[in-house]
């Protein structure tokens, strides 16, 4: 059968047997990615999803962040189950970050819906900085912003769903804490007539009540015997 070509030949490719046959492969198997699914566009809303609400009290805001993330369940009664974001709501009496709230929200859930690897959010997200400065948290951990903060929110959630898996150190490195731990306990325990005080091992002297009882507590060496704090 001959074919009228029209248009000028610009550039040419021979195509061989095991082409068709490389082509006829791919198109055979499906896209195999771990924890990666590919929602339909089509996919609607169920009128009932499984959510989790965890609370974010942060020391630059008066008022608590509730966020909810709601998932929703693929193939369910099957052996490939499996649970997924589907969208996420913030709430919180604080007015000052209500445009960015409903903006972030609204694009995260975006892209839950869309599907893929969503894993991606939480590293952006922690990548945030406040340029007025972060602060800690009540376990001694620095947030550098709250948009931070919302991505280890996100990294739980993920965790917790089996979508990410937590990070765990294997023994010989766990075994060398501990051992530097203990080290660093016989070093700072106090040996003298302090060593009997109720206060934990290590506290420093307060220069203004004169007790062994200083200690770092929300970033800032507070006496647990007077309240006296070098943050005011």
């Amino acid at each position: 059968m001959s074919i009228k070509i029209d248009k000028k030949i610009s550039k040419y490719r021979v195509e061989k047997p095991e082409d068709k046959k490389a082509a006829a492969v791919a198109k055979e198997e499906p896209r195999k990615e771990a924890n990666v699914v590919w929602m339909h566009e089509k996919l609607e809303r169920p009128e009932m999803l499984i959510g989790s609400t965890y609370k974010i009290k942060t020391p630059v805001s008066d008022h608590a962040m509730y966020v909810t993330i709601n998932d929703i369940i693929l193939n369910e009664g099957t052996p490939h189950e499996q649970r997924r974001p589907f969208e996420m709501f913030i709430n919180t009496k604080n007015l000052d970050h209500f445009q960015w709230i409903v903006a972030l929200t609204r694009i995260i859930s975006a892209v839950f819906r869309k599907g893929g690897d969503v894993t991606f959010l939480v590293d952006e997200m922690k990548a945030v900085f406040d340029p007025r400065g972060g602060y800690w948290q009540a376990g001694g951990k620095f947030m550098p912003s709250i948009i931070a903060e919302l991505g280890y929110v996100v990294e739980k959630h993920l965790q917790m769903i089996g979508l990410l898996k937590k990070p765990e150190m294997d023994e010989d490195r766990k075994k060398l804490i501990e051992e530097k731990k203990a080290e660093y306990e016989a070093k700072t325990k106090q040996v003298d007539a302090f060593s009997k005080s109720h206060f934990p091992d290590g506290a420093q002297l307060c220069s203004k009540c004169s007790t062994a009882a200083v200690i770092m507590m929300d970033g800032c060496m507070t006496c647990l015997n007077c309240g006296d704090s070098k943050c005011g």
